[in-house]
């Protein structure tokens, strides 16, 4: 019989802009160290330990963790690009459902290099090179960053097919900007208004620099335990339950079909995002909090229609409606996502995670979502993986509510 899973404590330090922070040891063990805090629980009740990074070394985890404790438990070290925090709670979810541990501990961290994303690598296939090569047929490269170049095609692709325009790219980066000026932790605290965003730099196709996420140095951790270990502990008031994850990568149709919204991953999205409705039986309607991988604005848009928040082509409309933000029919990124919030790669997948956490027991201060029952987590990472889970206030029964204006 599948165990059920609950996050029990939340840790997540500031987001920062690169080497202005420290080194990944310092904040890393911050997090990790606040998650324990929040728990109620010591280091040595912790029977293994999932670390999440994309760009450090074998054994970064090790590194950190033997400051907090040197307690010989298994720990696991994950990279899977943009997923990598998500897939480390994939994994440990599934090893306490298994009945291999009760209590884990995860811990993504990131020390990212200035600009954009980049291999670290030259002398070896690089694991993207047949994304680019199928981007290669549909359009020409431009020099510079490959990541605008993706998700902007992207939102070309959505625009020109549904009537999407520039003006929705920019209210979906405003409201992201807004809600991360009340987010002590983001990177970015300033809010920004549409016109503010449609006139910075142009960085590729419909995007402009202040739709785009930046680089981050930051860390985020989460304990997860059984129901069982809850209970002994007497962390009933603290459980979260993650009431589903599923974890999806490419199929054929990626580089079967030419579409650049399936190139960036809409339809691991669609995979995981149906199995996890069907499997928990919660349907989109009812999710009241999202956090969702707005690693450019375009794959906001996209997103919305992936994960059934609005039908295919109406995201537009969606957006116009407010449907997107307090007030409306589900808040979105109320951390202020990654466009506003930062995107360590490795802690991403976490700071989701915790956000959640905080908002359904409503601990979530200037960004509160009124009433939150249910909260959606959506974590991408292209080449392919995509992690999408579902949270619920723990040992309450969920009855779906309506949320309440503002």
């Amino acid at each position: 019989m599948t165990r059920n899973v609950f996050v029990v404590g939340v840790g997540m330090t500031n987001f920062v802009k690169p080497n202005t922070g420290g080194d990944y040891p310092e904040f890393a063990k911050q997090a990790a160290l606040d998650a324990i805090k929040d728990a109620g629980i010591k280091y040595e009740n912790i029977e293994q330990c999932v670390c999440a990074y994309a760009s450090g070394d074998s054994t970064s985890g090790q590194r950190v963790v033997y400051q907090i404790g040197m307690t010989g438990i298994p720990i696991h070290n994950v990279n899977n690009n943009c997923a990598t925090g998500s897939s480390a709670l994939f994994l440990a979810k599934q090893l306490i459902e298994g009945n291999i541990a009760d209590i884990i501990m995860v811990l993504g961290f990131e020390k990212m290099r200035q600009g954009p994303l980049r291999g670290n690598f030259t002398d070896r296939s690089a694991p993207l090179e047949k994304h680019i090569a199928k981007m290669k047929e549909m359009t020409k490269i431009l020099p510079g960053p490959m990541t605008p170049q993706y998700f902007g095609n992207a939102g070309l692709e959505h625009m020109k097919k549904y009537g999407t325009t520039e003006l929705h790219i920019a209210k979906v980066a405003a409201k992201n900007h807004r809600h991360g000026a009340r987010n002590p932790r983001a990177q970015s605290k300033r809010a920004y208004n549409v016109d503010e965003i449609l006139q910075s730099r142009k960085i590729y196709g419909p995007l402009t620099k202040l739709e785009c996420c930046p680089t981050s140095d930051g860390a985020g951790a989460a304990i997860l335990m059984s129901e069982d270990a809850v209970l002994q502990f007497g962390l009933q008031h603290k459980a979260v339950q993650i009431l589903g994850m599923e974890m999806a990568t490419d199929t054929p149709s990626l580089f079967r079909e030419k579409s650049f919204i399936k190139l960036v991953g809409y339809d691991m999205t669609v995979d995981a995002s149906k199995r996890l409705y069907e499997k928990t039986g919660v349907s989109p309607k009812q999710v009241d909090v999202v956090e969702l991988h707005d690693c450019f604005a375009t794959n906001e848009i996209i997103t919305y229609e992936g994960l059934q928040l609005c039908g295919e082509g109406e995201a537009g409309k969606f957006i116009d409606a407010g449907d997107n933000t307090y007030g409306g029919q589900v808040v979105v990124n109320p951390s202020g996502g990654l466009i506003a919030k930062g995107h360590p790669l490795g802690a991403t997948g976490l700071a989701q995670c915790a956000e959640l956490v905080w908002q359904l027991r409503g601990e979530a201060g200037e960004r509160q979502v009124p009433n939150p029952r249910i909260g959606l987590q959506h974590n991408l990472g292209l080449g392919g993986a995509v992690v999408v889970a579902m949270y619920k206030k723990g040992f309450t029964s969920y009855q779906p509510k309506k949320m309440s204006k503002l």
